[in-house]
């Protein structure tokens, strides 16, 4: 039987979706804003000053902090890191959180004109999300120790994935297809009465720390960043703590992130447990099941009292 053909958005009507409404896609919203252009924080790196800017009339972008820019394409391509044929999905595509079946991963909060019904919060359990967590390198009981599985209505439409809350309410959103959350967007803390605080960019990140650390849940608060451009709402976090370990991705923002948190006294870089690899999700991946595994447990265990790390993976002595 013939395939029926279908007809999808072209590079050329792509190039005159607004880059601001897609931005908005992504959880990107402007700073400031004139008829004529809009600065954004840059959706590369983490900063506190607006570089990035939106000409309208153009519906082009450039980052002045990088030297570069282009259209709504170029954009989303090195955002998401996607194709271009994935990018004109996500431009044609107006529903951003799916069901759990085969979709385009896309990320950020809904669109404020949308509106998800969170219609019931339980403990993990549906096989398909269970699947999905072991698929992670992760066991259900830690999971289930911080996550939730949440089923919610989109366009009165049902969907479900692993959710962890965030400080403010809202949901980050994660299956085997789908990374997105809820507004509103915000840090995610674990407080255990502790002076230690342990950092990592994602979900499951901390829930790979903890599976190859189970001690340091005796030892450590958490905090789930769930974004780095909520950088400045987790350094107001670090005020309480003599010691910030920080588990960011080894990508270029992550790196950018992570040499900003090493500016605050007392933090240290954790990455180069997983050197080689984007992040702790990755490394317990691909050596979970081998003895390496427990090389992270010894350096977990360290006091970290003689030595911290720079953020370029130099040693530096006690003061």
């Amino acid at each position: 039987m013939k395939r029926k053909r279908t007809k999808g958005l072209t590079c050329e009507k792509a190039r005159a979706f607004p880059i601001e409404r897609a931005l908005a896609k992504l959880g990107h919203f402007p700073t400031r804003t004139t008829p004529k252009e809009a600065w954004f924080l840059s959706p590369f790196r983490s900063e506190t000053q607006a570089s990035f800017k939106v000409c309208k009339k153009l519906n082009r972008w450039y980052d002045h902090g990088a030297g570069k820019g282009g259209n709504v394409i170029d954009l989303i391509c090195q955002i998401n890191r996607l194709s271009v044929k994935d990018t004109l999905l996500f431009l044609s595509y107006d529903e951003p959180l799916f069901s759990f079946q085969q979709q385009p991963v896309f990320k950020g909060p809904v669109p404020g004109n949308e509106k998800v019904i969170i219609t019931n919060v339980k403990p993990i359990c549906h096989p398909a999300l269970l699947g999905y967590i072991k698929s992670r390198g992760i066991s259900i009981s830690n999971a289930k120790s911080y996550c939730k599985e949440v089923h919610y209505r989109f366009k009165g439409k049902p969907y479900f994935a692993i959710g962890l809350q965030n400080h403010t309410g809202g949901w980050e959103l994660r299956n085997k297809y789908l990374k997105n959350c809820t507004s509103p967007k915000d840090i995610t803390l674990f407080q255990n009465g502790y002076d230690i605080l342990t950092v990592t960019e994602g979900m499951f990140d901390l829930l790979s720390i903890v599976a190859h650390q189970p001690d340091l849940r005796q030892k450590s608060d958490f905090l789930v960043m769930n974004s780095t451009v909520l950088i400045q709402k987790a350094m107001q976090v670090f005020k309480g703590y003599s010691k910030i370990k920080l588990c960011l991705d080894n990508d270029s923002n992550g790196r950018l992130c992570t040499e900003r948190l090493m500016e605050h006294r007392g933090a240290m870089d954790m990455s180069f447990i997983y050197t080689g690899h984007k992040d702790m999700n990755q490394w317990l991946m691909e050596n979970g099941k081998n003895r390496v595994g427990q090389g992270i447990q010894d350096v977990f265990l360290l006091p970290q009292k003689q030595t911290c790390f720079t953020p370029d993976g130099r040693k530096e002595g006690k003061q």
